[in-house]
């Protein structure tokens, strides 16, 4: 069985760039447009919602987290940019998997990026849900319970007697025989509208993006300017009050905050000069976000007390907390364009995933078919809409949220050792060339330097990773895999002479992927099974490249 088997990289040369065959898709975005894109997927439900339970966590200091988060995908950014240059077509991760690592690899990202754009959207349709509800609230029009909350949110509420919007939905819902009828009416909704806008055309959503990117971006600067004249500086001590143990148990929360810069390489085929166009506009959109979270951040921990901030709402409460009332409502609007921007490149990117992957043979033909008058991939643009409309009825957020984060962090993992694989090349006037620093002797200089750091300053950190006792265990048994794999990348960096930029975004990867519980990990098993299940019924037997 050849599951290693691999795309040529010279067939990206090719007229087009059509690695994968196929139709062609309309080309129409600038890099401005793609800066844009990334810029509506990155601002979102992570600073309007996940980042209040990462400063409830981490206190002030969870911005050391934004930052680390940042310089990790900013290493795995220009990753993606290196493969952007040589693999110009739809599919992003999923693609440059299939050139590097193989089939096998390809389908498991492939596989992977459902959870980040399909599934992430769940929880973004939650949260918009939830600000949408209160601004129709503030307008006096109010929805019933049953019809803005989902199923197992209510359930659990009414079993644990807590008292609120969950156990009135469960004792005030209508029923249809036994089963009683609550859904989030505004999230089902929503994702049906996005689903209409991604499949009418790019052009159209390009046009609907950017202005939703210029209205969320003016709020958000008269967020950061009138928060800061609200700032105590009292609010910033103590700076990590639950230590840095507790700013990575954020990581889920704030790494959520920066899924979707990526997104902007599943437009390869509709951009105009893709070789070009996308590097600049993920690193552009990157760089700008960042900035903007850090700056989110120190207003919001200093404006109110960290302990006050585990909601999920987190910019309309700490302007409620001051008595800004007249922020309640610009705040709420902004949100809902925000994670509308946000549903929309989503729902962009998952229908060019599975289009590449049938145009591979890897799924059946009919999500490669283009639409002849919208030239979209219109089966596969639905099929998105129901995978994410369809779980909204049932699932919870919490679960969609973790469950996305170790999916997204996974790909990268494979994304910044996928270039590790790739022969070094020429440059080429016009196209992004991913710098060459040699790695030899700075990554195990580096590594060296972090221990003894380490040992100085915290002398009790490795001898306590040998604690497996109680909760200690799923604390300490990520960290124990982190640092052998660290050993074991810095000796093959030495003996191979990487290029530094990918080694550390594979290395700063696979330490936020410390952060995530050991429950996540086995869900995410489970996932990587029964995707692996559906190649062998299916991908591995029609793949093009098997049947050459």
């Amino acid at each position: 069985m050849d599951l290693f088997r691999k795309k040529s990289l010279d067939s990206a040369t090719a007229p087009e760039g059509e690695i994968h065959g196929g139709e062609k898709l309309g080309r129409h975005l600038s890099v401005r447009d793609l800066t844009f894109f990334g810029i509506a997927a990155i601002i979102g439900a992570g600073s309007f919602s996940s980042m209040g339970t990462a400063c409830f966590n981490g206190g002030p200091g969870v911005v050391l987290l934004f930052i680390m988060c940042g310089v990790a995908c900013g290493f795995t950014a220009l990753c993606y940019a290196e493969f952007a240059a040589r693999v110009p077509v739809s599919g992003s991760a999923y693609t440059y998997a299939y050139v590097s690592f193989g089939e096998l690899f390809a389908w498991i990202i492939g596989w992977a990026l459902l959870m980040e754009y399909s599934i992430g959207n769940i929880y973004v349709a939650f949260s918009w849900s939830g600000y949408f509800t209160n601004l129709l609230d503030g307008f006096g029009l109010h929805l019933p319970a049953w019809s803005t909350i989902n199923y197992t949110a209510a359930h659990k509420a009414f079993l644990g007697g807590v008292a609120g919007e969950g156990t009135t939905a469960w004792s005030n819902a209508p029923k249809l025989g036994d089963l009683r009828i609550i859904f989030d009416l505004p999230a089902v909704v929503i994702n049906a509208l996005i689903t209409w806008l991604v499949y009418v055309g790019v052009k159209e959503s390009r046009n609907a993006s950017n202005m939703m990117v210029v209205a969320k971006l003016a709020v958000i600067v008269l967020v950061i300017v009138v928060g800061a004249t609200y700032v105590d500086i009292d609010n910033w001590t103590p700076w990590m009050p639950n230590g840095f143990g507790g700013v990575m148990a954020g990581v889920s929360a704030v790494f959520f905050a920066y899924i979707g810069f990526d997104a902007v390489s599943t437009l390869a085929e509709e951009s105009r000069d893709p070789q070009r166009d996308l590097p600049r506009g993920m690193v552009l959109s990157l760089v700008i976000c960042t900035l903007i979270y850090i700056l989110l951040a120190l207003v919001l921990t200093g404006m109110v007390s960290y302990d006050q901030l585990g909601v999920s709402d987190p910019l309309a409460e700490v302007f409620a907390l001051r008595g800004v009332k007249w922020m309640l409502f610009i705040v709420s609007f902004v949100a809902v364009v925000a994670m509308t921007s946000v549903m929309l490149v989503f729902q962009l990117g998952q229908p060019r995933i599975w289009m590449s992957m049938s145009r591979d043979g890897l799924l059946p033909k009919r999500f490669a078919s283009i639409h002849p008058k919208y030239r979209t991939p219109g089966f596969s643009t639905i099929v998105t809409g129901l995978v994410v409309g369809i779980p909204i009825f049932f699932t919870d957020e919490n679960f969609i949220l973790d469950f996305t984060s170790i999916g997204t962090l996974f790909a990268f993992v494979l994304v910044c050792g996928g270039v590790l694989m790739l022969p070094r090349r020429e440059r080429t006037p016009g196209r992004f060339h991913l710098p060459f620093i040699n790695s030899r002797w700075t990554a195990p200089g580096s590594l060296l330097a972090i221990v003894a750091l380490l040992s100085i300053n915290v002398p009790t950190y490795f001898p306590g990773l040998l604690d497996l006792s109680g909760d200690h265990a799923a604390q300490n048994i990520p960290q124990l895999v982190f640092w052998p794999l660290c050993v074991v990348v810095v000796i093959l960096a030495h003996l191979k002479q990487w290029s530094l930029i990918p080694v550390l975004g594979l290395i700063s990867c696979c330490y936020l992927l410390t952060g995530m519980a050991v429950s996540n990990w086995l869900w995410f098993g489970v996932w990587l099974v029964i995707g692996l299940l559906c190649y062998f019924a299916y991908g591995y037997t029609h793949s093009k490249l098997g049947t050459a």
